[in-house]
């Protein structure tokens, strides 16, 4: 079942045992009828769905950070103190990290690796 409010949506799921519900994607901007998922680049943040990658406005995330916390609330879910800061994005891809996670051999060449010498 899919909540929305405040231009911001998430999808709640029933639990295998017991009453309430689960969280199934994180929280996040409504764009074109797809939950937009917070992405940093370091230098800003974008809401990202299948098809566009936008600039994250103040607005969009006071709105989504708003949103977080009260569906967490009515969740009967604890408020955590990063999260309580402001908004948290669902990935972080800083462009002087970007490969890290390749094995060594897979890795892109580092700019001052490229000049013969």
């Amino acid at each position: 079942m899919q909540v929305s409010k405040h231009g911001c949506a998430a999808v709640l799921g029933r639990p295998q045992n017991g009453p309430g519900a689960v969280l199934i994607t994180r929280p996040g901007v409504a764009i074109g009828g797809e939950i937009a998922h917070l992405l940093d680049r370091g230098f800003q943040k974008f809401f990202k769905t299948s098809r566009v990658e936008l600039p994250a406005t103040a607005d969009h995330l006071r709105a989504l950070h708003r949103f977080s916390e009260e569906l967490r609330e009515a969740e009967g879910l604890d408020s955590l103190y990063n999260e309580s800061l402001g908004t948290v994005s669902d990935e972080y891809m800083y462009d002087r990290v970007k490969g890290r996670d390749l094995p060594l051999a897979k890795r892109p060449l580092k700019a001052w690796e490229l000049i013969q010498g």
